[in-house]
């Protein structure tokens, strides 16, 4: 059993970056897919991002494929997510995830078992 723990949001202007980390509480990611989601109020939860933990491969939804990076750093045991050109619809509670996922559920809540308890970013000028 593995806990995810978010950290890194922040409040950020419009076309800045931000980096939010996700940790593995408890265990660790090694035999896992983590993925970031994110929900906004009154939103349905939405689906990033996700990367398979032991080979490194990595699942985007087109709505910011190009702007955000998930990344592995093995050293540390974390999850990043670089978060490039932001703007404010990009405000939200973003939350990490571990499950293990097929190729065809990666964007599927369903399919994550550990989740964390979310961290705010707002894009705001």
């Amino acid at each position: 059993q593995v806990q995810p723990v978010e950290s890194g949001g922040a409040l950020v202007s419009p076309g800045g970056s931000l980096r939010l980390s996700c940790a593995a509480s408890g265990g660790a990611f090694d035999s896992y897919a983590v993925a970031w989601f994110r929900q906004a109020p009154g939103e349905e939860r939405e689906w990033l991002a996700s990367i398979r933990w032991s080979g490194g491969g990595t699942f985007y939804s087109n709505s910011v494929k190009g702007r955000f990076s998930i990344a592995r750093d093995r050293a540390v045991g974390t999850v990043t997510l670089q978060m490039n050109s932001l703007r404010p619809e990009d405000t939200a509670v973003y939350v990490c995830a571990a499950g293990r996922p097929i190729a065809s559920t990666m964007q599927t809540p369903g399919a994550y078992y550990y989740w964390g308890q979310g961290t705010q970013v707002t894009v705001s000028s």
